[in-house]
C-alpha cells in the first residue's frame, strides 16, 4: 500500500503539473510487514495502474473548491456523481426514519430555508415531528441580525441541552444542530463552547446536512459553513408548511451586495445570486394548483433579482435605480430583472395575490412601480426600509441616498400607486447619532405616514463596516428612550393612516379564526392590514379573499404590529 508521503506528492503535483506529469511522479511503498517481500516488475506496474484507475475515475480538482463553476447546472446526475465519490455510503446518510424537529427564529427567509432543509432531509427516509419530546434531531434555524436574536438562542442551547443529557442513555441520543446565520458567524464559538452542538450548517450547506448528520451520530462534531457563489436551491422544492395552506413563502434570490455599514447579512448569506425564473415559476404553479391564495416572493434585497442562466437574458442594460440613489458596487448589465420576474409570476394564476419582501428603496425604478399599480393581483403595499431619517446618519451607514431621495421616491410611489400602503424599517442610536437625527427621524415618520412598522435599537455585530471604522457611541438608555419615542410617533401615525380606511371596503384573504372570539374571523387586507370581522355567511373552515367594508362599531381594525 502507498505511504501517506507518497500521496501528498501526489497530490502537490496534480495541483501544479497535471495529469501526464502527476503519472510520472508516483512512487509506490508498501507497509513495513512487506518491506522485505520481493516485488516483481510486473507486480509494480499492475500496482501503478491500478491506483491510476482510481485517480481517473475520483473527483477533480474542482470538486474541492467551493463556488467554483465547471460549465454545468447541479442536476440529478450530478447527486449521484457525488453520492458515488462520498466517503461515506448512501446508506449511511439515509434518515432511517428518525424524528426531526425544526425550530425557526428570524425573518421569512429562515422560514423558506427550513422548508428547504426538510426537504433535503425527507428525501433520506428522515420524519419531521412537531413534538420535542420524541426528537432525535433538533434544528435550530438561527438569526444574527441583532445581538438579542442570538442570545435567544444561547439560552435555547442550554435547555436542549439538558433535556439531551436526560436522553444520552437511550438507544436514540438526541442530536443538536444550528442552521443558518448563526452557524457561519459564531462557528467557533459554537462548537467549543460547553460542547452545546452536534451539527452546524451555514445558508449555502443544507445539501450537506445529510452526512453531517452521519459523522454526528458517530460521536463527532460535524460542521460546513462555507459560503457559495452560486447556490440558490433552484433544483430543491421546499416542503410548504403554510398555516391552513392559505399563502406561502417562495425564495427568489440569496445574499446582498449593498454592503450597509451595519449589517452582518453579506457576512452571513454571501454574494447576491438569482434563481433562475423557470424553477420560480415552476413552484408557483404548483403552489397555485394546491390552492395556495398568497405567494410571497423572498430575498435578503429582492427587488435586485438579476437571473443571468440564460443567454438571451444577458444583454448590455445597465441595472435602473431608483432616482437619486447610488450604490457601493459598480452598475450590473443585463439579465432578467425584477420587474420581468414580477410580470411572469403574476399571469399565472389571476386569483393569487403576490407579496414581496425584503426590498431596498434604490431598486424601485418606475416600471416596477407601474406593474404594480396595474396587476390587480400585485399586492399594493410596499416595505420601504429608511432607517434613519437623518442624512448624516444614512451616509454613515452607507445607505446610498438622503433623506430628500427617499421622500422624493414616497412621493413617485404614491403618484403612481395612489391606494398604496408602505411599512418601514428604523434603527435607533446608530453610531454618532445626535439629538438632532433623532428629531429627523421622527419628522420623517410623520411625513411619510406608514401603515406597519419594524423598530430596532442599534446592535453593533462583528465583520461589519461599523464594527471596524465607526464608534458606538450611543449609550444603551439613550439607544432605548429613542427607540421608545420613535414607536410612540409611528403609532399615533399608523392609527391616523388607518383610521382614514374606516368606511371602505377592502379585500380580505381570510386566514382563520380570531384569537379573540371564534365567532369571529381574521385576515389581512391587499395593504397588509389584519382586520377582525364576524363570520356571518362564511362557511369556515375557508381560504378565500372576501370583500369586507371596514367600521369602528365592529372593532375592524388593524393590528398596528410595531416589532422591537
Amino acid at each position: 500500500c502507498l505511504t501517506a508521503q507518497c500521496f501528498f506528492r501526489v497530490f502537490i503535483t496534480l495541483l501544479w503539473n497535471g495529469e501526464i506529469l502527476l503519472l510520472m511522479c508516483i512512487q509506490p511503498r508498501y507497509c513495513s510487514k512487506l518491506a522485505n517481500t520481493s516485488v516483481t516488475p510486473r507486480e509494480r506496474k499492475t500496482t501503478v495502474n491500478k491506483f491510476k484507475s482510481q485517480i481517473s475515475s475520483g473527483p477533480s480538482f474542482q470538486d474541492f473548491i467551493k463556488g467554483v463553476s465547471v460549465n454545468k447546472t447541479y442536476n440529478a446526475a450530478d447527486e449521484e456523481y457525488y453520492d458515488k465519490h462520498s466517503y461515506l455510503s448512501q446508506d449511511l446518510e439515509m434518515g432511517n426514519s428518525r424524528k426531526v424537529y425544526f425550530e425557526t427564529y428570524g425573518c421569512q427567509m429562515n422560514v423558506n430555508d427550513t422548508e428547504i432543509a426538510w426537504s433535503i432531509l425527507q428525501r433520506k427516509g428522515y420524519q419531521r415531528t412537531v413534538d420535542l419530546s420524541e426528537a432525535d434531531v433538533v434544528l435550530l434555524v438561527t438569526c444574527s441580525i441583532r445581538e438579542k436574536a442570538e442570545q435567544t438562542i444561547w439560552n435555547r442551547l442550554q435547555q436542549l441541552t439538558t433535556m439531551k443529557k436526560r436522553r444520552l442513555k437511550t438507544h436514540t441520543p438526541m442530536k443538536i444542530g444550528i442552521l443558518g446565520c448563526m452557524a457561519e458567524r459564531l462557528k467557533t464559538e459554537l462548537l467549543e463552547r460547553e460542547k452545546l452542538v452536534d451539527v452546524l450548517a451555514g445558508p449555502d450547506a443544507y445539501r450537506d446536512l445529510p452526512r453531517l448528520l452521519t459523522v454526528a451520530d458517530g460521536g463527532h462534531q460535524a460542521s460546513n459553513v462555507l459560503l457559495s457563489l452560486e447556490e440558490t436551491y433552484a433544483d430543491i422544492m421546499p416542503v410548504h408548511h403554510a398555516p391552513h395552506g392559505y399563502s406561502a413563502f417562495v425564495s427568489i434570490m440569496r445574499g446582498c451586495d449593498n454592503m450597509c455599514s451595519y449589517c452582518i447579512v453579506p457576512f452571513t448569506r454571501g454574494k447576491e445570486r438569482s434563481r433562475p425564473v423557470i424553477s420560480i415559476l415552476d413552484e408557483v404553479r404548483m403552489l397555485s394548483d394546491q390552492g395556495v391564495k398568497e405567494v410571497t416572493l423572498l430575498g435578503q434585497n429582492v427587488n435586485s433579482y438579476r437571473d443571468t442562466s440564460e443567454e438571451q437574458f444577458c444583454g448590455s442594460d445597465v441595472t435602473k435605480l431608483s432616482q437619486g440613489f447610488k450604490t457601493v458596487y459598480r452598475s450590473k448589465q443585463g439579465g432578467l430583472r425584477f420587474s420581468d420576474l414580477l410580470d411572469r409570476v403574476s399571469r399565472i394564476d389571476p386569483d393569487m395575490r403576490i407579496r414581496f419582501t425584503s426590498p431596498h428603496p434604490k431598486d424601485f425604478p418606475d416600471e416596477v412601480l407601474q406593474l404594480i399599480a396595474e396587476r390587480r393581483n400585485i399586492c399594493k403595499q410596499i416595505h420601504l426600509p429608511a432607517q434613519s431619517g437623518s442624512s448624516t446618519v444614512l451616509k454613515a451607514m452607507r445607505r446610498g441616498y438622503t433623506r430628500e431621495a427617499y421622500l422624493d421616491l414616497v412621493k413617485n410611489i404614491k403618484r403612481i400607486i395612489p391606494e398604496v400602503s408602505l411599512s418601514s424599517d428604523f434603527i435607533s442610536g446608530f453610531c454618532g447619532e445626535t439629538e438632532d437625527d433623532q428629531q429627523q427621524t421622527l419628522s420623517l415618520i410623520r411625513e411619510v405616514g406608514y401603515n406597519v412598522g419594524f423598530l430596532f435599537a442599534y446592535s453593533m455585530r462583528k465583520k461589519t463596516h461599523a464594527f471596524h471604522r465607526l464608534q458606538d457611541d450611543v449609550p444603551a438608555e439613550v439607544k432605548r428612550q429613542r427607540l421608545e419615542e420613535c414607536i410612540g410617533v409611528f403609532r399615533e401615525e399608523a392609527a391616523r393612516v388607518n383610521a382614514a380606511l374606516i368606511g371602505s371596503t377592502q379585500l380580505v384573504l381570510v386566514e382563520g379564526e380570531s384569537k379573540r372570539s371564534a365567532k369571529d374571523l381574521c385576515g389581512r387586507t391587499d395593504g397588509n392590514m389584519k382586520v377582525i370581522f364576524p363570520k356571518e355567511d362564511v362557511n369556515f373552515p375557508c381560504v378565500s379573499l372576501r370583500p369586507v367594508t371596514l367600521d369602528s362599531q365592529s372593532q375592524t381594525l388593524l393590528d398596528l404590529s410595531i416589532k422591537c
